[in-house]
């Protein structure tokens, strides 16, 4: 196993670091913050077999933090990594909210996500995931409660949808709830106001059992454990043991390119319908005069 407390341990691990940058950044230079490259380290230096992939199973970290974090930093060439995040600093704002950004205000939002994890928000606009799927990314650190203008919006737009991405934790676990709480507060007041129709929220993740299907890194909190809060109905009583433990895993722990697809498969919802190019095409002798030659 290698460590940072000999030259040949902490040279191994510099490797393994690099690797695990390149792998982060596939396919197509993605960005990724420091606590992402620490878990696709663990699975660099803890390979899963093929034949175990799919027996779910969330495996302890082969690597301490804080050791990665010692020698990521201790030799100044984190800068040099391609692709990651610079980390962030103390009292400054890190993304976007709407607070900074008003013109949000203005306009009808038909989704909305926000990520339990302030870098994590980070990382999906590095990627430009709000451009792509047409949806501003917010931090539950930074932007909760919601401000009752955003509310608005979410109103006006008729049946939105607030996705909610948060970590396999009680508190990630809770965070939907707290944010459905936050929009009943305001959204009542608004929706006598514009006559629409409920905003919905709905919670992308993680729970446990999507942490064991994808087997990702699982941490356990320290001894002696506060008693487990409100829990969702939905989760099954394996899952609730699972966190009783002391387990949790963070949203962080999937592989970045995988992460990236899943919010926008979740938040963009199915594709509509291809059209053939001759079936466009036939389409334009009936689109109107000017549109077709007659001769």
């Amino acid at each position: 196993m290698p460590t940072a407390t000999n030259p040949v341990g902490r040279l191994l691990l510099e490797r393994a670091i690099t690797l695990a940058a390149q792998r982060a950044a596939a396919p197509g230079n993605l960005r990724f913050t420091e606590r992402q490259l620490y878990y696709e380290t663990c699975r660099v230096l803890r390979p899963t077999p093929a034949p175990v992939r799919r027996i779910p199973y969330s495996p302890a970290p082969p690597l301490r933090l804080s050791r990665f974090t010692e020698v990521l930093r201790g030799a100044g060439w984190a800068a040099e990594l391609p692709g990651l995040l610079p980390a962030p600093v103390p009292g400054v704002p890190t993304i976007g909210g709407p607070a900074r950004e008003p013109d949000l205000y203005d306009y009808a939002l038909p989704r909305l996500l926000i990520c339990q994890n302030r870098a994590i928000a980070r990382m999906l606009l590095a990627n430009h995931v709000h451009l792509e799927a047409a949806c501003p990314v917010l931090s539950a650190e930074d932007d909760l409660p919601l401000d009752s203008r955003l509310v608005a919006g979410l109103e006006r737009a008729g049946g939105a949808t607030v996705h909610v991405l948060h970590d396999a934790s009680p508190a990630g676990i809770a965070l939907p709830g707290r944010v459905r709480e936050g929009l009943g507060s305001v959204s009542g007041r608004v929706r006598e106001e514009l006559g629409s129709t409920p905003v919905r929220v709905v919670s992308l993740g993680l729970v446990p059992r999507h942490a064991q299907t994808l087997r990702l890194v699982a941490g356990r909190r320290p001894r002696p454990l506060p008693p487990l809060g409100p829990l969702p109905p939905g989760l099954r009583p394996a899952e609730v043991d699972w966190l009783a433990a002391g387990r949790f895993a963070e949203v962080a722990a999937v592989p970045p390119a995988k992460l990236l697809r899943a919010v926008l498969r979740l938040t963009r919802g199915p594709r509509p319908t291809r059209h053939s190019v001759w079936g466009e095409l036939r389409g334009l002798r009936t689109a109107g005069f000017m549109t077709w030659p007659d001769a």
